[in-house]
């Protein structure tokens, strides 16, 4: 009888040892997709801005490829803008001294102007270009 018990015992440790090998490997492979995703997003920084010379956005390219989230951020140094990217649907104030964040996901290829859509602005230089490649 005492045989069956440690049996019993050793094959239920054995569970129980299998079962938490396989959350640890869960929980590890949680966290190996989180960092994964943390990579995958491409982040931009630029300044919005005028001078004697015309408006502009600081960044004038950027490079990223397909299915990349994307977070551009922007502030707004001197006078009023926005940030618009017709083919994505964007359309977004900068406030005055404020960073602005703006994400979203490049799920098309081409190069799309990214623009102020004050009047005037974009005429005055106040664009750029974003490239998404496969």
């Amino acid at each position: 009888m005492r045989k069956y018990v440690l049996i019993m015992f050793l094959v239920l440790g054995l569970v129980a040892l299998a079962g938490c090998s396989q959350q640890q490997g869960q929980a590890t492979n949680t966290a190996a997709n989180t960092a994964q995703n943390a990579a995958a997003v491409k982040e931009f920084s630029m300044t919005s801005y005028y001078d004697d010379k015309g408006k502009w956005f600081s960044l004038k390219e950027i490079d990223v490829k397909k299915g990349d989230k994307v977070r551009v951020k922007i502030t707004n140094t001197k006078g009023s803008h926005d940030f618009t990217i017709d083919e994505y649907g964007i359309k977004e104030m900068t406030p005055l001294n404020q960073e602005t964040v703006i994400e979203f996901t490049a799920d098309k290829v081409g190069d799309f102007i990214y623009y102020c859509s004050v009047p005037g602005h974009r005429a005055g230089g106040q664009w750029g270009t974003l490239k998404v490649t496969e």
